[in-house]
């Protein structure tokens, strides 16, 4: 069963349908909406800040989710999919957005509806991520525009996929 903690008087509130995995940590200022899917060792970390998780999200195997103390919080949309041992500290990730395998987005970037972060890709802080692009590299940097239909085929299909996946665990 996965490990849900109150911290500082906040408990997560998880949505319909959801699925925890046995071991991964959802603690404090955390809400997850409906149909999402956190998978093994994925750590909500809203101890010192709130974490708003939209409908349809997969945070994948050892992501880490955390936030700077009454500095900035995170927010992510629908139909999103967060790559395994994915960080994601304090920014924005809006609807139908990608986060690659071992990326990570830091403070105040905002990654744009649709947007792709290429796996192992480093956002760095107060970064916008213009809607339906690629960001990749060390620090990330624009690499092209996709098509918006085909971006939003791609993201939605991997978001409807770990949906799926979390119904063999029930």
């Amino acid at each position: 069963m996965a490990l849900i903690r109150t911290v500082r008087g906040f408990t997560p509130k998880i949505g319909k349908e959801t699925f925890l995995a046995d071991n991964a940590t959802i603690v404090g200022d955390v809400e997850i909406g409906d149909g999402c899917s956190i998978w093994f060792n994925a750590v909500l970390r809203g101890d010192v800040n709130s974490i708003r998780i939209g409908n349809g999200v997969n945070i994948q195997d050892g992501s880490v989710l955390h936030t700077l103390y009454e500095k900035s919080t995170i927010e992510i949309g629908d139909d999103v999919s967060i790559g395994h041992n994915v960080t994601i500290h304090g920014a924005k990730i809006c609807h139908g957005a990608l986060i690659g395998m071992g990326a990570v987005v830091l403070d105040h970037a905002v990654v744009g509806e649709g947007a792709i972060i290429a796996a192992g890709a480093v956002v760095l802080s107060n970064t916008i991520v213009e809607p339906g692009s690629i960001y990749a590299g060390v620090p990330a940097k624009f690499v092209k525009k996709v098509d918006p239909e085909q971006a939003k085929e791609i993201n939605q299909k991997i978001a409807k996929n770990y949906h799926m996946y979390a119904s063999w665990y029930k």
